[in-house]
């Protein structure tokens, strides 16, 4: 997050996105976050800023955050509006800080840490459904901006095995893992893993978190907590590798490092998504730019037959069979 929400595993304290919340506030060392404003008092410190959704204090070190959000109004969104409220602006930096007030407003939303990312990953995807049925222009929504994203990504993912590389909240491989059984080849009925869904991601508490939601929604998804570059997977492990919106993360030498480990893992395809920017978009951790051309030379890279296209953003189908 940044959009990529809880990607950044490795902070002077790791984020627990399931962690109690007692009196429905969220509280760390460094973020605190409750619905409907800070407590009043004496002691209560003015606010810095007020915006549409939210109420910004500091306490110290610690960003105090208020916010007037309901359940109904918990998706991904929320990446767009701590954006364009808070971070734009320049009230709040840092990706750190990001994750945990996007944590923090999720969680203190809705009581219960089940029932609080529940309410998220439903409202998201029941979205993104709805954009598949009704295309809506990307604005400021990041569900608007990537549900074409997905919707291109499966129609790309030939049937087999799957391993998403980078996949943050995991809506990608929830939506993979709902096609269930129907996505996995007769004749690698018995050599496949028990879940034909494998989602990859740096960050621990994402993960736990992505696996407890499956769970709950009763879907077939493995999860593994792993830098995309050295994913602990033998060759040929999967059918397909997708690498969505990820590169536009990593420095060059690290993506084509990402890039390489995945043509390793991958029976048939790779599959990768970026962004078209002009500039990195520096609030969502951006840190370089594609193009047609930075595309086909990574492909070139590889020694690989490739395509590229463009469909809301860039497109690198790597066939690796």
């Amino acid at each position: 997050m940044s959009v990529t929400g809880l990607r950044s595993a490795i902070a002077a304290r790791r984020i627990d996105p399931l962690a109690p919340c007692p009196n429905g506030a969220y509280a760390d060392h460094l973020v605190r976050v409750i619905r409907d404003g800070p407590r009043t008092g004496d002691a209560t410190p003015r606010p810095i800023v007020r915006t549409e959704h939210f109420t910004l204090r500091r306490r110290g070190r610690r960003v105090e955050l208020g916010h007037s959000l309901r359940p109904e109004q918990l998706d991904n969104d929320l990446a767009g509006l701590l954006a364009e409220e808070l971070f734009a602006p320049g009230w709040l930096s840092g990706n750190d800080i990001f994750e945990r007030v996007f944590t923090g407003v999720v969680r203190s939303c809705v009581d219960g840490a089940l029932p609080a990312w529940t309410t998220f990953y439903d409202n998201t995807l029941a979205r993104i459904r709805e954009c598949w049925r009704t295309p809506k222009p990307a604005g400021h929504s990041s569900i608007a901006g990537f549900a074409p994203v997905y919707r291109h990504t499966l129609d790309l993912i030939v049937p087999g095995t799957v391993l998403d590389m980078g996949s943050c909240f995991g809506f990608l491989p929830l939506l993979l893992a709902e096609r269930g059984e129907r996505g996995v080849r007769p004749d690698r009925a018995r050599e496949r893993r028990p879940h034909a869904v494998i989602a990859s991601d740096l960050a621990q508490g994402t993960m736990r978190l992505l696996d407890t939601v499956a769970r709950a929604r009763g879907l077939p998804l493995d999860t593994l907590v792993c830098d995309a570059a050295r994913v602990p997977l033998p060759d040929g492990s999967v059918d397909v590798v997708t690498v969505i919106h990820v590169l536009e993360h990593l420095e060059p030498r690290h993506g084509d490092a990402l890039v390489t480990e995945a043509l390793r893992l991958a029976r048939q395809r790779v599959v990768v998504a970026v962004p078209y920017e002009d500039e990195p978009t520096a609030a969502y951790g951006h840190v370089r730019c594609f193009d047609p051309g930075r595309l086909a030379a990574l492909g070139r890279r590889t020694g690989h037959r490739f395509s590229v296209a463009s469909c809301h953003g860039g497109w690198l189908v790597l066939d690796v069979s």
